[in-house]
């Protein structure tokens, strides 16, 4: 039961850190981005936890590739599937079906880069 807590904690703190970093970037969110935003957080914790050996800019671009993952399944869904339009990159170079694309693939690498060490001292608070 304290696994699930703690992931509901960090799943929470992700959807609201994220929709927020959203709503200062773009001026809005969608609902869906506060749940990506969730198993963002969560996702990066794995990382964090379970790649201990692993370097911290390997640790990052993994949280990269997982965000751009997530990002991607929710533009399926949200975008295509259920016609949403919650963003659209088909005018930037390098997409895939405009659901993600190089240039914010490199920022989720650059946000995982700096959420590591905040998604490490919360693994240890929660812990405790």
């Amino acid at each position: 039961m304290k696994g699930f807590k703690t992931n509901l904690t960090v799943f929470s703190i992700g959807a609201v850190s994220y929709g927020l970093i959203e709503v200062l970037w773009r001026g809005f969110t969608h609902w869906s981005m506060l749940i990506a935003g969730g198993f963002s957080l969560v996702g990066l914790s794995f990382i964090a936890t379970k790649f201990k050996r692993v370097g911290y800019i390997a640790k990052a671009f993994l949280g990269g590739a997982l965000l751009t993952f997530i990002e991607f399944v929710f533009g399926l869904i949200f975008n295509i599937i259920l016609r949403k339009n919650v963003w659209d990159y088909s005018r930037m170079p390098f997409n895939l079906f405009g659901q993600i694309c190089a240039v914010y693939s490199a920022y989720w690498v650059a946000l995982s880069f700096l959420a590591m060490p905040v998604v490490n001292i919360l693994n240890k608070k929660l812990k405790k």
